[in-house]
């Protein structure tokens, strides 16, 4: 037995989210800085918005029916990675309604007069966009229930026993939950959603269109060519692709006359240790140590956390999930594995299998 702790725990990310790599290129979360471009280069209504189409067409529909009603739209849950374009959807929403719209997340609202103190200062139409909704504390959670499906909720005046509930009407409005991990959503609150929606990662045409996109608003010339480069390296989320683009376009500018072609997209990548599959220093560590110091696996989680000289929530949490969604690493009850796309990937030959049969008689002398 591996007494290395080699299977899945229960156990979520840390209380500050996901156990995200300080300064990582390709991490889904958003930096301040992402914060401040995305501002400029979010679409600003459904048409121009690039991907999702099934998503996409299902909230057109519900939009343009809750407006023939005149009535506020159906509430909405928006399920998938960082950077898939939640909170750029929940915007649209509000635009597409023409309300204007409140943005809070999960994590702020920790007692029930937090969520109260929002919802009373609500005007009719409006749009709540509560982000990581699934963070949010039980308490305020059960008085979402209430609010969500009568616009009502219950303040408490008081404690003990001579505590007094006084109800307080709220206009009609939209709430905008999105989260990361839908599972951890309790059924009552996810049944009171109108409208779900599950962001995909985007395929690599797609990520071209979106560079395309924010090349021109960022006034930058790149060629088709230098686009699929950044969108293969993208992994599937338009956030990185964004955040690539503008690395490229730094190093085009200094070292090359300005213009975006493969070449220069290639060779600035390979700068920012981004490579042709979209792993960087960190996934290659991990590769790397469970390829040559392990023979591939299997090895528990923590050991290759040691090895690679990081925590094992950083591996697990940071690395593992892209590894494993592109076939190079796998999870096993006995411990973490490579696949033969992960020995190519990194131009290493695997260690020679000998058949099991042959091991047997081998050990034994039979």
């Amino acid at each position: 037995m591996n007494w290395d702790e080699p299977t899945e725990t229960a156990a979520g990310p840390p209380p500050g989210g996901t156990a995200e790599w300080p300064d990582r290129l390709v991490g889904s979360d958003a930096d301040g800085e992402d914060t401040a471009v995305e501002a400029a280069l979010r679409p600003k209504d459904l048409d121009e918005f690039v991907g999702q189409e099934r998503v996409r067409e299902q909230l057109d529909l519900v939009l343009r029916a809750a407006r023939a009603r005149g009535a506020t739209a159906d509430h909405v849950l928006l399920s998938g990675a960082p950077g898939l374009g939640k909170t750029t959807l929940s915007m649209i929403i509000a635009a597409e309604m023409g309300a204007p719209i409140r943005i809070t997340s999960g994590p702020a609202i920790q007692h029930a007069g937090d969520l109260a103190a929002i919802l009373s200062s609500l005007q009719e139409g409006e749009v709540l966009f509560l982000d990581e909704i699934h963070r949010m504390s039980r308490p305020a959670e059960e008085m979402l229930y209430m609010a969500m499906e009568d616009f009502r909720v219950d303040v408490i005046v008081g404690k003990g026993p001579g505590a007094t509930a006084i109800p307080l009407e709220l206009p009609p409005f939209t709430l905008v939950g999105a989260t990361t991990r839908a599972g951890l959503l309790p059924p009552p609150l996810r049944d009171r959603f109108g409208f779900t929606g599950h962001m995909e990662f985007y395929a690599p045409g797609e990520l071209e269109r979106v560079i395309h996109r924010s090349a021109g608003l960022l006034d930058v010339h790149i060629e088709a060519e230098g686009a699929a480069e950044i969108a293969g390296r993208s992994r599937g989320t338009p956030r990185i692709a964004n955040r690539l683009l503008r690395r490229v376009r730094d190093y085009a500018q200094v070292k090359a006359d300005g213009v975006i072609t493969e070449e220069t997209a290639a060779q600035a990548l390979d700068v920012y240790e981004v490579d042709a599959r979209g792993l960087d220093r960190l996934d290659r560590a991990v590769l790397t140590a469970l390829l040559k110091l392990f023979g591939g696996g299997p090895v528990g989680l923590s050991t290759l956390a040691v090895a690679v000289g990081e925590e094992r929530e950083t591996v697990e949490e940071v690395a593992e999930p892209f590894l494993v969604r592109e076939g190079l690493l796998a999870r096993t009850p006995r411990g973490r594995i490579a696949t033969p796309a992960a020995w190519t990937h990194m131009g290493l030959t695997p260690p020679q299998q000998q058949a099991g049969g042959a091991g047997q008689q081998g050990l034994f002398g039979a």
